[in-house]
């Protein structure tokens, strides 16, 4: 383990976003440079409907669909609702900022950029007990014990 501290950023816009608004920040950030770490968080899109009387029919839902990041296609099972980045250095918040404001300016909405620690820099028993003794250091706090798969790598360009 590094002992070296890395500047992590939360961005969290005023409402939920939309596929495609999700997919121009990721790539604008993406092309920012400097992030070692990234996550998405909001509320689930179930590929099934989970409760009542249309239990474990096929959820329709517009926004549970694939969107394009850097040269990868990623399925969005979430709607977008913070961006959590780990930077390699302090340097990049203002281009981070920039990027969430560009892309929220024309929307009619705007985000909020805070500097702060948003995720784990040590191993935890989920990621224990999901991925052993020898988890890769790129997956610390990024685990979600209930989820099947792991978290979906998205290679930034250089």
């Amino acid at each position: 383990m590094t002992d070296a501290i890395y500047p992590q950023v939360r961005i969290v816009p005023m409402r939920l976003l939309r596929p495609d608004t999700a997919e121009q920040l990721l790539n604008k950030l993406i092309q920012v440079g400097g992030i070692r770490r990234m996550t998405i968080n909001g509320p689930n899109l179930p590929a099934t409907v989970p409760y009542g009387p249309a239990r474990g029919e096929p959820n329709p839902h517009p926004d549970r669909r694939a969107i394009r990041v850097g040269d990868q296609d990623v399925m969005l099972q979430i709607q977008v609702g913070m961006v959590i980045l780990e930077l390699e250095d302090e340097s990049y918040i203002p281009a981070v900022k920039k990027a969430a404001d560009e892309t929220f300016a024309d929307k009619g909405f705007s985000c909020t950029v805070q500097q702060g620690r948003y995720m784990k820099t040590q191993p935890t028993l989920s990621d224990y007990a999901k991925y052993g003794p020898d988890a890769d250091r790129e997956l610390l706090g990024l685990v979600d014990p209930r989820k099947k798969d792991r978290p979906i790598i998205i290679q930034g360009t250089k």
